[in-house]
């Protein structure tokens, strides 16, 4: 290597004195931001999700929530995972019951994500009265067949993450519903893909049927 990089005279090195230049593209700190979660935030907005209504039944009524922090865990045993703020009016339901289902949305039901994150959304059964919906085949939460995939749950574990808890669940039963388009939550909106779907299960799939 020639001495004169190894000293860092070389071009670009930084001279006594000299302003400093910032590295090539646009970056975005912490300290110029206006606050450290609210960047977090952003950033983490960047990562496309899927939404689903996570439903439990506690003390004999229903109740549901829109989530977008839901993933699969494990293929042996079945094995799905959500995230629950501590906060959330459904964490304590959840756990309390030690049951859950999952509807995942389609890009018909952006009105329907909207709803169940609404905090001043009625609890209960009022909160199901717009839409149609089955009882989960395994633990009789609700599930929304018009969304396009749908996981029934026993709690096995839940783990303390912070301001969340991340609730493990046991598959006891699940299945795709329609060919509709998934819908997408990115930046903060609704979306979904460009690309149609086709149905992954039979024609006129119905929640319980298994083939």
């Amino acid at each position: 290597m020639p001495d004169r990089l190894r000293s860092g005279q070389g071009r670009g090195a930084h001279r006594p004195g000299a302003p400093q230049r910032p590295p090539r593209g646009v970056f975005v700190t912490a300290s110029a931001a206006d606050g450290r979660t609210a960047l977090f935030r952003r950033t983490a907005g960047r990562f496309p999700t899927g939404v689903t209504v996570v439903t439990t039944v506690s003390d004999g009524e229903p109740y549901g929530m829109t989530a977008n922090a839901f993933m699969t865990v494990s293929l042996d045993p079945l094995l799905v995972a959500v995230g629950i703020g501590l906060g959330a009016r459904g964490h304590d339901r959840v756990l309390r019951s030690g049951r859950f289902a999952v509807t995942v949305l389609s890009d018909r039901q952006t009105g329907t994500a909207r709803r169940f994150a609404d905090p001043a959304r009625p609890v209960g059964a009022a909160a199901f009265a717009a839409d149609d919906w089955t009882a989960g085949p395994a633990t009789g939460c609700p599930v929304l067949p018009d969304g396009v995939g749908w996981f029934d749950c026993s709690v096995r574990d839940a783990h303390p993450a912070g301001d969340h808890t991340l609730v493990i669940g046991r598959v006891e039963d699940f299945g795709p519903l329609t060919g509709e388009r998934p819908l997408v939550f990115v930046d903060g909106s609704f979306t979904a893909p460009d690309t149609s779907f086709s149905p992954s299960g039979p024609p006129g799939a119905r929640i319980g049927a298994r083939t």
